[in-house]
């Protein structure tokens, strides 16, 4: 038989508050993954011929770098790749088993799913992970890809319940994404090409590092950059370290010519 409680005394549905008014306290457990490995700031920009994916490669554990060199940009086919933030294990696990399926679904049906389709079935995995997200270990990634039936390049974003947002011109996620975002707004315009996407990718992060502490800038000393790829009608291509690191001295060289007149 169930209780009966009169209006008043209604406990609502907050069980946690109907025990502590009984003098019981809730079991405290302490939690085993509040410091595992977080990825950080990623973001998306659509050019004319496509779209820009970029990361940069710090990982932190509350306010330890856990690892200086992480990749957080993967390209989940041939048109089409993701970029992650959140729990680092589940996301680049949750990204393998993304790349398994459309990999699986193309070998079967002899085509490669849509984007749209694509987009469709992260946002299931993203959801079927929600249980372990309210445990702390969320994944938020961004979805960016070459639509070869519409012709251009398209940016999908996320919640951690799955729901599937498609930007327009651009998105960011992570905790960097803040910063990142003033910077694209700043720069952002419908007919970029994709030299001036990229640098204004690049700059995002940079300034998003700047300002985040869990976000990585470029490292000169241990020759580590962001990661930024490109997704074009030819295909994905993750542009070779030596053109990233160009792309980030120039950044560096304009900010200390800038100090140096500001003096």
């Amino acid at each position: 038989m169930l209780p009966q409680f009169q209006t008043e005394n209604d406990p609502g549905p907050d069980f946690v508050s109907l025990i502590k008014k009984y003098g019981i306290e809730p079991l405290s457990i302490n939690n085993p993954i509040e410091n595992l490995p977080h990825g950080t700031t990623c973001v998306a920009i659509k050019f004319s011929d496509g779209v820009v994916l970029a990361g940069d490669r710090r990982a932190t554990s509350g306010h330890h770098i856990s690892h200086k060199a992480i990749d957080k940009v993967f390209q989940s086919d041939s048109h089409s790749g993701v970029a992650i933030s959140g729990a680092a294990g589940p996301a680049i696990e949750m990204v393998k088993l993304f790349q398994l399926q459309l990999e699986h679904y193309e070998k079967v049906e002899g085509k490669s799913l849509s984007l749209e389709g694509k987009a469709n079935q992260l946002g299931t995995m993203i959801r079927q992970n929600l249980p372990a997200a309210m445990q702390g270990m969320v994944v938020i990634p961004l979805f960016a890809g070459f639509d070869i039936r519409e012709k251009e390049g398209r940016i999908f974003q996320y919640d951690v319940t799955g729901g599937r947002y498609e930007e327009k011109g651009f998105a960011t996620t992570g905790s960097g994404s803040l910063h990142a975002t003033t910077v694209i707004k700043l720069g952002y315009k419908s007919d970029l090409n994709s030299s001036q996407a990229t640098e204004l990718a690049a700059n995002a992060i940079f300034e998003a590092s700047e300002e985040d502490s869990a976000t990585g800038g470029p490292d000169l000393i241990r020759d580590v950059f962001p990661t930024i790829s490109l997704i074009t009608k030819s295909g994905y291509e993750a542009l070779a370290h030596a053109d990233v690191s160009s792309i980030f001295n120039e950044i560096i060289s304009s900010r200390i010519s800038r100090n140096e007149t500001s003096r």
